[in-house]
Parts: C-alpha cells; structure tokens; sequence
C-alpha cells in the first residue's frame, strides 16, 4: 500500500474507532479487562508456531537490510522470548486496576469533600522499531489503563507483529470488548507514521519507542503531546571505594547481556583512585567477554583497546562497543555524565554511600542505580509487569511507563447543597 490518498482515510477511521472503543474501555471492569489480557496470553502461546513463522520472514527481510547483529537479537523471537511475551501479559492481567483509584483524598473547612481519582488517558499511539514484544506490552498496558491503542510497529518486524496483534483482538473478543481497542496500522508506509503524528483530533499522546532518529522525527513532527526518550546513553561509574568482584560481574553484565535494549551501558568512567588499586581489570573482563573497549587516556595502554575518538562519548552503540575513560573523582564522573548522558540510566558502583549519595543527588537521571546493572532499567524488573517505554522528559510520566503511568485524573468534588459566597 503506497498510494498516500489510501493512507489517510485509513488513519482517520483508524481513529474514529479507536475513539470509539476507548469510550467503552473507560468504564469496562477490571475483572473484564484482566480476562481479555488472560485469554490473549493463551492465544499468544497457542499460536507460537505461527508466531515463530511469521518472524522468520521479519529476520529475512532484517538480513536483506543489512540489520546490526545487535539488531537482529532484538528482532529475533524464539519460544522462550515467547513465553516472556506470554508472562508479561498475565503479570499485567494480576496487577491492581489503577482507573478509577484515589490517589488523594480531603475535605476542605466549608464541607466540600474533593478525591483525585486516576482516569484513562484515551488514544495512545505508540510508534516503535524492530521490537516485536513491543506489541504485546504495549497493547496489554494500555488495555490495563483503560486506554485504546494504536500501534505503528516497525518495517522489520511487521509480520511477527500483525501475528502477535490477531492474538490480542482474540482475547479482546473472547471479553466482548472492542477488538479496535488495540489496533495495528496495516501497512509499512512512512505516510502512516506522519498521519498519526499529526491526528491531534483522535490521539491523546504518542508514545515512540526506538533509536534517535525515530524518536527525533517524533519530537520534531508530533502535533500530539509525546512521552520520549531520545537515546540509552547509559553510564556505569566505578568508584574507588568499589567492591572489585560487583564491579567486575556488573559492568560485563551492563554491557554484554543483551547489548540491543536501551538499558545496555555505553561508556564505563573508571576512578582513578580504583586503577591505582586494581589496574585495568575492567577493560580485560570487557575484552574477554568480546567487547570492543575504545578507550582514552590509560586505559588505551591495555592492549586490544581502540584508541577512543571524541564522538565515542555520547554514542549510543546497541553492540558490543564501550567507551572507556578515567576520571578523577565522582565530581568529575558526574560532569562527564551531564555532558555526555541522555538522561536515560547510570549507574555508581562503590561501598561509600556518601559518594553514592551525591552521584544521587547532582544526577536527574530517570533512573540511577547504586551497584545494580544497567540492564535493570525495564518495567517488568520494576515490577511493573511490561512497560511500554522509559520516558526520560520530566512531565507527567518519566522512568518505566506502565499501566499506571497511562493514566491521567479528575477530581470528584462532593457537596451538600454547597454555594460558593
């Protein structure tokens, strides 16, 4: 489908319904909600073979693009990423329903009692790249906060997500809500991605989840308010008062674990005070485990180093590539990190909790970790069930956005007949 004159009645009557559907969600129970969650769960693992078909064509047509290894992983779906998708759906199908919770709750001196209560949002529209599971935590979190959705997946995994997308319309008609509750754009047309960002008359807020050109484009097109992260530059900082063995086994693990997720570290800042002491341990363990260090000052002396160029720090990488540098202090650290960083997650790694305390402090990160992996940084490890993002902007939602985040409020305000003098 390339025909542009296509593509916007498309659009719009993609959200006319999907405005339709979110009217019902607003006031569906909470029982009926986790029971359409529960039963696209089943179909997800019932249709898993399928599913598994259905990517091997995404993984071609990623090959045929020339797509990073590192790309590739993220792209990639297997039975036990399956079951993931299939967990991820019942943990937010057994969370607390957050509509219609009071969150505060007062009565004022001339009797008026006043609760602020959690209401869905409406539309959501959620723009992402080669992330299939994407389409299965999305459209659970929204379902979960009441809202409809509209999910424009990426190019590369458009038949692993059209596959994943027909087992959550099963459980949304199995609950007899509206399977245009959680809708996929049909088509790979960039036309669409313009069309959504522009229908401020059916989307209450975007949510894009992928590399900085993608979220830039959102940031610069979007006439719809946007929840954005723009890159995972994550730091780790190895203080001199560090336990060498967490230092050793996070830092592998922040970098090597899964080097496509946001949460992956990209630049190590050693303490020149934890060099003198233990050496470059670090690089060697980075090296071993087949990381490629571009280092600068005396790390560059281990050798299989690269010499690290100025535009190694502040790259997001997604593969098996670190910055590495050393630094004189945590003052230092966190300059570096106020420079380079994206707001995303750091990560302090020391036993002196003074030290951690004002890595704490002086950092706005949206989330920053104390002798932890960077890796953490997801909703499901926050308990969270599934996110559908990390936003890194400071208004309304900021960290792991989950169902809860997808809400708005409204005050209820309750009188006795009450008359303002």
């Amino acid at each position: 489908m390339n025909d542009h004159d296509v593509i916007g009645p498309m659009m719009a009557q993609i959200g006319a319904d999907a405005q339709a559907a979110a009217a019902v969600l607003a006031t569906a129970s909470a029982e009926t909600k986790a029971q359409a969650l529960n039963d696209a769960a089943d179909a997800v693992w019932d249709q898993r073979d399928a599913i598994i078909v259905a990517n091997k064509k995404d993984l071609a047509f990623g090959a045929d693009k020339g797509l990073s290894p590192a790309m590739m992983d993220r792209l990639m779906l297997n039975e036990d990423r399956i079951q993931g998708m299939v967990d991820g759906l019942r943990a937010v199908a057994a969370q607390t329903d957050p509509v219609g919770e009071v969150t505060e709750e007062w009565t004022q001196p001339n009797g008026l009692h006043i609760q602020r209560v959690r209401t869905p949002i409406g539309v959501i529209g959620v723009i992402y790249e080669s992330r299939p599971n994407v389409t299965a935590d999305a459209g659970a979190l929204c379902l979960k906060s009441g809202n409809a959705v509209i999910l424009r997946g990426g190019s590369e995994s458009f038949h692993s997500s059209g596959a994943i997308h027909a087992c959550l319309a099963k459980g949304l008609a199995s609950a007899g809500l509206p399977e245009t509750a959680i809708q996929l754009v049909p088509t790979r047309d960039r036309a669409a991605v313009t069309a959504m960002l522009q229908a401020q008359d059916h989307i209450d807020v975007i949510v894009p989840r992928g590399g900085k050109g993608l979220v830039g484009l959102v940031q610069r097109e979007a006439r719809v308010p946007v929840f954005a992260h723009l890159e995972g530059i994550c730091h780790v900082y190895v203080d001199g008062a560090a336990d060498v063995a967490k230092a050793r086994a996070v830092l592998v693990n922040a970098k090597a674990r899964r080097t496509g997720i946001c949460g992956s570290a990209e630049t190590v800042l050693v303490d020149q005070a934890f060099f003198d002491k233990h050496g470059d341990v670090l690089t060697l363990d980075l090296l071993k485990a087949g990381v490629e260090v571009r280092a600068e000052g005396q790390l560059a002396n281990t050798p299989g180093t690269t010499k690290a160029q100025a535009e190694d720090f502040g790259q997001e990488f997604l593969d098996m590539i670190i910055a590495a540098k050393i630094v004189d202090g945590v003052d230092e650290a966190i300059a570096h990190i106020k420079k380079y960083g994206s707001n995303h997650t750091d990560a302090i790694i020391t036993e002196d909790d003074a030290v951690a305390d004002r890595f704490f402090r002086h950092l706005d990160s949206a989330i920053l970790m104390r002798n932890a992996s960077t890796q953490f940084a997801d909703g499901g490890e926050f308990g969270m069930g599934a996110e559908i993002g990390i936003a890194t902007g400071k208004l309304h939602a900021r960290g792991p956005v989950g169902a809860v985040q997808l809400t708005s409020f409204k005050y209820l305000v309750t009188g006795d007949g009450a008359v303002r003098p």
